[in-house]
């Protein structure tokens, strides 16, 4: 899963332009490595620590509320969520914050898993049987998976406007490699038969601001055009010696 969406990524963010991106949560993917913005930050949500530290090789740049982000508002250029709404206790005010600080035109990544594939009904499985108190969680036991068509709906009502939206991994989620390579076919057959079924859905979507018009940068100065002389008609004048 993490090396579909490293993939996905890269070809997402690479002719993104800007200056300012944030990648909030899931260090293990460097969402931003091919984004060429001058200023990239990656963020984790741990409000009880306070010091900058280092995960999966990375440097964090800062750590908050995803819920109350640290910029100013129409700051940012991308926003990159993997996972990040599904794990979190609140994504419809982490959401409304993506709206807050990002730029007209500006753009959010977004990762989930798919509860309608069969990750999601082994998920719901793994429920069951903790209720019935035997058996082990399947995927992370905090936050709920967030529907496809659900998070469209969101995204909506925010005025957003989904660009892209793809979905990935097909085959179910076992532990040998053998079986792994059996089961390989259904990715090959998911993506043109059954496309909304994987594991993974990856949407981009377009800050939409209405009466807001991208002004392009004016790399030259316009230049001020001399006036062109007028003659002025009926006028006559004489000279007298004294003139000359």
């Amino acid at each position: 899963m993490l090396g579909w969406e490293r993939g996905e990524f890269d070809e997402a963010v690479t002719d993104l332009f800007g200056f300012h991106a944030v990648q909030l949560g899931l260090e293990e993917v460097d969402a931003l490595k091919v984004n060429r913005m001058p200023h990239r930050w990656l963020s984790v949500g741990d409000p009880q620590s306070s010091q900058i530290v280092k995960t999966h090789g990375r440097a964090v740049a800062f750590v908050s509320e995803f819920s109350a982000l640290p910029f100013a508002a129409n700051s940012l250029d991308l926003l990159v969520l993997p996972h990040t709404l599904e794990l979190g206790s609140d994504p419809h005010a982490c959401l409304r914050e993506v709206e807050r600080v990002l730029v007209p035109e500006g753009r959010v990544i977004i990762t989930g898993l798919n509860p309608v594939s069969l990750w999601g009904f082994r998920q719901r499985r793994a429920r069951w049987y903790l209720r019935a108190g035997f058996g082990d969680s399947y995927l992370p036991q905090q936050g709920d998976f967030i529907g496809y068509w659900r998070l469209r709906d969101w995204l909506r009502l925010l005025g957003f406007e989904v660009e892209t939206s793809r979905f990935g991994c097909y085959r179910p989620s076992v532990r040998s490699q053998g079986w792994l390579d059996r089961f390989a076919w259904m990715d090959r057959l998911g993506r043109r038969w059954w496309p909304i079924l994987g594991a993974v859905y990856f949407v981009v979507a377009v800050k939409k601001v209405r009466g807001v018009r991208l002004m392009g940068m004016p790399w030259k100065a316009s230049t001020s055009r001399a006036g062109a002389p007028v003659s002025v008609a009926n006028q006559s004048s004489q000279l007298s010696g004294e003139d000359v």
